[in-house]
């Protein structure tokens, strides 16, 4: 607001001008432009980085035999970076200090494209759980930096939609980049899948270097500055519950697969359909989500939560065939698309003056909860059944909910967009 005046020289300048709307208007619509495609660039990084998580889930067997290693020991290409990126968050926010967003998003940009050619070239195993390392760096950092850096370039009313772009990099991720990616190595060797990302990555570094002005942090944050978030209720109740909405999703998501086969009885060719329908509308909920947040982060959280618990529920006594399928999937992946934007809303608002603190924290509190998640659904199936364990996911689910809707009134909910820079 002080600035107002210099920023825009035909306010200063006394002298008559035949035209004096004409060049700030068109400055205004370049610097527009320019500052959503430097959000695009984020938003295809993100992409870029989560079909390069998952794209060993496609391509697994195929690499465990070019690798001379078991399937078991494989899947240590899954999990090792989520264990890491639950440490990279806060340790990288400590570690930028005050060095400008800008050098590093093109810096974890970087990192990306060394994971995949180290990834693609890979002579042994030992080499491969390297590359997906540096992954884990790059998805804790990409989670912990890109949607407060996203927030800085546009203005406070788009705030909301520039994170739904970024985050939509998630859903786009599972409805393109990793069945692309399983296509690929299909056609070419897996080699080829990580070649293909990687130079996706390039090409986002490239348009970033163009294009992504400075980016300065709010403030350095410091290791103790890590514990605020902790310290202010909103952020503890966002925490509590991320704990169980997450756990309970990925509970259930890990098994959705096998939930449309032997419960619904659905034939392959209908599973990938839906598998297909599911990630289509998380993909639109996504962006259906940023407005929502834009109105009240603590309402979106709370219709997210809802709805997948009314999916996990309903998939246990809905009946089976492709409509009821059909019915879950749809309710399940709009939910699945609201729950990034919702949970990243609501961490934002509720540490406005160290935004990346809470994202830090809340990129620890996600993985922490797909590994858990991912331990209860398994044992429950394996003891239970996958109805059992849709069953427990909704519960936890519902517990969220509770969360959200009871200890969340401590707050108002203000709208992203009043979010301060």
């Amino acid at each position: 607001m002080m600035n107002a005046p210099s920023s825009n020289p035909c306010v200063d300048d006394l002298s008559p001008s035949p035209a004096p709307t004409q060049t700030p208007s068109h400055g205004l619509v370049e610097t527009t432009r320019s500052a959503w495609l430097a959000v695009g660039s984020i938003a295809v990084g993100t992409f870029a980085m989560v079909s390069t998580e998952f794209m060993p889930i496609g391509l697994l067997t195929d690499i465990a035999r070019g690798l001379n290693v078991s399937d078991g020991t494989a899947g240590l290409m899954v999990t090792m970076p989520g264990v890491l990126a639950a440490f990279a968050g806060p340790a990288l926010i400590v570690a930028s200090g005050k060095l400008d967003r800008r050098t590093v998003l093109i810096a974890l940009t970087t990192l990306l494209i060394a994971s995949n050619l180290l990834a693609a070239f890979a002579p042994n195993f030992a080499t491969m759980l390297v590359a997906r390392l540096l992954l884990g760096l790059c998805v804790g950092g990409f989670w912990t930096f890109a949607p407060a850096a996203a927030t800085q370039l546009v203005p406070d009313a788009s705030k909301a939609r520039a994170m739904s772009l970024v985050l939509a990099g998630v859903s786009a991720a599972t409805v393109l980049g990793v069945p692309a990616g399983s296509f690929l190595g299909t056609l070419f060797g897996w080699r080829a899948s990580f070649a293909v990302t990687g130079a996706l990555a390039a090409f986002v570094l490239v348009v970033q270097l163009w294009l992504l002005p400075a980016i300065p942090p709010v403030r350095a944050i410091g290791a103790r500055d890590l514990l605020t978030p902790l310290t202010r209720r909103m952020a503890q109740v966002g925490l509590l519950a991320v704990l169980f909405f997450i756990a309970g999703h990925f509970a259930a998501y890990t098994y959705l697969k096998p939930l449309l086969q032997q419960v619904f009885g659905l034939a392959p060719n209908a599973v990938s359909t839906l598998l297909l329908v599911y990630g289509a509308v998380g993909f639109i909920g996504t962006f259906v989500g940023g407005s929502l947040v834009a109105r009240s982060v603590r309402g979106t959280t709370l219709l997210a939560a809802l709805m997948l618990a009314t999916a996990l529920l309903l998939s246990t006594m809905i009946g089976s065939g492709f409509v009821p399928g059909a019915v879950v999937v749809f309710i399940w992946g709009v939910a699945f698309g609201l729950i990034p934007v919702a949970l990243t809303g609501w961490m934002m608002e509720a540490v406005p003056d160290a935004p990346e603190a809470g994202q830090a924290l809340l990129v620890s509190g996600f993985q922490v909860a797909i590994a858990s998640g991912a331990l209860i659904g398994g044992l429950t199936v394996d003891n239970f059944g996958i109805s059992s364990a849709m069953v427990l996911s909704g519960v936890l689910v519902l517990i969220a909910a509770l969360i959200v809707g009871t200890l969340g009134r401590a707050r108002g909910g203000a709208p992203l967009a009043a979010i301060p820079e």
